[in-house]
């Protein structure tokens, strides 16, 4: 993806979020100048790879397959190994009307899927199979707000605004925009993007950057490069 694309479906998300009364953390509109100069400051931030986060999951397609997220808050690992400390993340996200976010489960993670406003968010379901690929016979078995869901393998669950879906780590799905754009939440154990996504295709978890103009924020996958002790 060009920079300059990224900056503006990050305003553009940015506005769109806005607009549901969700108010961002200030640390959303720090520059990249004053994230490098707090470096230090920001660890926290840094180290939780928490921020903005635009992917076309390696396929430049974003229109087509891709999501918008920004993790607000998100715990450590380690902690999550040792069954104390801070055990959470929570995201926002947008997913576009027909873009898809593709067909994937987590190995640790579970989480809320929370429809926030707009469309219908469209959720395909798969079991996990003994060798953890979408098991295309076994019946899907989730909560939506409390009460017990059966779908038939590759099963759609349409969730109006406000409803919700809890996903537990081997689920298997993918999801989209139905009828208009859809503000989502996820409340969810902590979230690691490097090592806990599982993809039924051969994708990238993040987008490949071409610079064509300066970054208006870092995204989560930027402060490698950009930000030096």
């Amino acid at each position: 993806m060009k920079r300059s694309r990224v900056n503006e479906i990050l305003q553009e998300g940015d506005a769109f979020i806005r607009s549901f009364g969700y108010v961002m953390p200030p640390f959303a509109y720090l520059s990249p100048e004053e994230m490098q100069r707090r470096r230090r400051e920001l660890d926290g931030i840094i180290e939780a790879r928490l921020g903005w986060d635009i992917t076309d999951y390696g396929q430049g397609r974003f229109d087509e397959l891709g999501l918008f997220l920004f993790t607000v808050r998100n715990g450590r690992v380690d902690d999550l190994r040792h069954g104390r400390g801070m055990l959470y993340a929570e995201k926002i996200m947008i997913s576009r009307k027909e873009q898809l976010s593709p067909m994937h489960r987590h190995v640790v993670k579970a989480e809320d899927i929370i429809n926030r406003g707009g469309g219908r968010l469209v959720l395909e379901l798969f079991m996990s199979d003994a060798a953890g690929d979408p098991d295309a016979t076994a019946e899907v078995s989730v909560m939506t707000d409390g009460i017990s869901r059966t779908l038939p393998a590759g099963g759609l669950l349409a969730l109006d605004p406000g409803e919700s879906v809890t996903l537990l780590p081997g689920v298997w799905h993918a999801f989209w925009g139905e009828g208009a754009d859809v503000l989502i939440g996820e409340v969810s154990t902590v979230n690691d993007d490097l090592t806990d996504n599982v993809f039924r295709e051969p994708i990238g978890r993040f987008a490949a950057i071409e610079e064509d103009e300066p970054p208006v924020h870092l995204l989560v996958s930027d402060y490698d490069g950009y930000l030096t002790r």
